[in-house]
């Protein structure tokens, strides 16, 4: 019976008969002078400067998350040009003598790369 419920219920909820209040899993907390929205995680994100350009904490949507993508780092990098078509769709970065090239189609599975570059810190997103 109870497996029955679940299932209608899953099935009202897909098909749109059964509405469910987005808000209830992102409670509003303020704390002091800062703002947070509670994501379905339990992760808090301040939204403080979000609201005092005006945004309303209602309408804030979740993505996937956070860790959900596996960043590229260092070692995914090679000096080894042979087999690098040159048709390749790179996005290069360079600081001084030191420079780095990330290949877009890695960058679309991974969505960044944290990476080195002159002993700095580099993120390359895309």
């Amino acid at each position: 019976m109870v497996r029955n419920v679940f299932c209608f219920f899953c099935i009202a909820l897909a098909i749109g008969c059964v509405e469910v209040d987005e808000t209830a899993f992102s409670p509003v907390l303020k704390e002091e002078e800062n703002t947070y929205i509670v994501d379905r995680t339990g992760d808090r994100w301040d939204i403080s400067q979000a609201l005092s350009l005006g945004f309303k904490p209602d309408k804030f949507q979740y993505g996937l998350g956070k860790d959900t993508f596996t960043p590229l780092d260092d070692t995914y990098l090679s000096s080894d040009s042979r087999n690098v078509p040159e048709s390749l769709r790179v996005i290069g970065v360079a600081e001084g003598n030191d420079s780095r090239a990330y290949s877009v189609s890695r960058l679309k599975r991974h969505e960044i790369s944290n990476s080195m570059l002159s002993n700095k810190p580099v993120a390359v997103g895309y």
